[in-house]
């Protein structure tokens, strides 16, 4: 392989390394961040002792996330200098406005006022220690919004004109703002952050009760949990379906990618769902296939014999890297599907008044924990290896986007990252799994006095 497509494939996988990490932690936090504020409401409304446990439980893992997030983020962001100088040159104008809006307008905001929700607890009154919450819990959706709207962007890029050296520069920032897939994206992606949090949450609870059955704030987690998981799931399900009708629209090899269609159908048929195969890029074709005649055509056409463009129909240098996007868009309708038969179990249980004598169920809701948050990483590869060979869909391919580094720059700072962050999140869920086994009632402190 030549030095600059080991280069350029070093650099994407850095890349990919600290989003996925990055991402990770910026949609716990705003998650989290949500939930701290239905707690601590739920306090303020109700006195009752359980919520305030819950509230002062997250927290601490709230603050934990903020601030390993924002040196994940800060890394994340210096590779746009680094390994991405030639995006940074001819995408400043646009990217780089909304990146500082977002540090700006959102970070601080977050950030600043972590430090008082957490220094301020019985040091402030509830009522302003509420609207603290409040805040931090605004800034983390704000500061979605303006990351959401950069990548819009790039996979939409709409608003802008062109130089003569390439570069773009805006010239209308409400059309930028208002890229064709910005709204669902950014309602694709909050809701998957919340059902992230919220299955965290279950299983972090479930796993509590399993050693402290009696707990009244484990017992909370689980139970607002799932009725919250039992309302997005469905409504994540009709977004993701909205979104997708948007990306056949404005990137219909994605589309195909997910869906391995190599080929049209016969006229009058419909598009099969392929439940299962192995796509063969070079040969254009899916090896092992088990599919399901004329049922994909109900969710992307919404009738029984609508076809789409096929990646046939694509010159084959535009097509990303097929099995990649099958397989990760699979991932993530699996454990969806797998989330939301959890959360129906759940109010089957509920209805049946054995939720909590239930160990099968909880040890399930225990290992099912993690299952957002892989759910969304799946989504995130799909929209990301989808988007390729462009960093600015139709306009700018990624080989153009890197910079042109020493190979043996580009390999240590991909092992250095790669030993970093394994490392920051081995210790993250020791952390997580230690403050779980030894966090009490008693270590709750007392509530504020109203």
């Amino acid at each position: 392989m030549p030095d600059s497509e080991l280069i350029l494939l070093l650099s994407r996988g850095q890349f990919a390394l600290t989003i996925g990490m990055h991402i990770v932690l910026a949609a716990f936090s705003l998650g989290l961040a949500q939930w701290l504020v239905l707690t601590e409401a739920m306090w303020l409304l109700t006195k009752k002792p359980r919520w305030f446990t819950a509230y002062r439980f997250w927290l601490k893992i709230f603050v934990m996330t903020v601030a390993v997030g924002a040196v994940s983020g800060v890394v994340m962001e210096f590779q746009f200098g680094s390994n991405w100088g030639p995006l940074s040159q001819k995408a400043g104008g646009i990217l780089g406005p909304l990146m500082f809006f977002e540090v700006l307008v959102a970070f601080f905001l977050e950030s600043a006022l972590t430090g008082v929700m957490f220094f301020g607890l019985n040091r402030i009154g509830p009522k302003t220690h509420f609207v603290v919450t409040c805040c931090v819990a605004i800034g983390a959706l704000i500061s979605a919004v303006w990351i959401l709207a950069a990548n819009s962007w790039m996979q939409t890029p709409v608003g802008f004109i062109t130089d003569a050296a390439g570069r773009f520069h805006p010239t209308d920032w409400l059309t930028i703002l208002r890229a064709p897939s910005f709204p669902w994206r950014l309602a694709h992606m909050v809701l998957a952050a919340f059902i992230g949090t919220a299955f965290m949450v279950i299983g972090v609870g479930a796993w509590r009760l399993l050693h402290h059955p009696q707990s009244a704030s484990a017992r909370l987690m689980v139970s607002v949990s799932l009725w919250l998981a039992l309302v997005m799931l469905p409504v994540q399900i009709v977004v993701g379906d909205l979104h997708g009708e948007n990306t056949l629209k404005h990137q219909p090899q994605k589309v195909a990618a997910m869906e391995g269609d190599w080929h049209r159908p016969p006229p009058g048929a419909g598009e099969p769902m392929r439940l299962f195969a192995i796509p063969l890029q070079d040969e254009q074709r899916n090896l092992a296939e088990i599919a399901i005649p004329d049922v994909a055509s109900l969710y992307l056409r919404h009738n029984l014999s609508g076809q789409i463009k096929s990646l046939s129909e694509f010159p084959p240098q535009d097509i990303p890297p097929v099995a990649i996007v099958f397989f990760a868009f699979r991932a993530m309708v699996g454990l969806g599907i797998a989330m939301l038969g959890l959360a129906v179990a759940g109010l089957v249980l509920r209805l049946r008044k054995s939720l909590w004598r239930s160990r099968r169920f909880l040890t399930l809701a225990v290992l099912m924990s993690p299952a957002g948050f892989i759910a969304m990483l799946a989504g995130w590869v799909v929209t990301e290896v989808g988007r390729q060979p462009w960093t600015i869909w139709g306009l700018l391919r990624t080989e153009e986007s890197v910079s042109n580094l020493p190979l043996s720059l580009v390999t240590g700072s991909f092992i250095a990252i790669g030993i970093t962050y394994a490392i920051a999140f081995a210790l993250g869920l020791f952390y997580l799994f230690r403050y779980t086994v030894t966090f009490s009632a008693k270590e709750a402190s007392e509530p504020w006095r109203i």
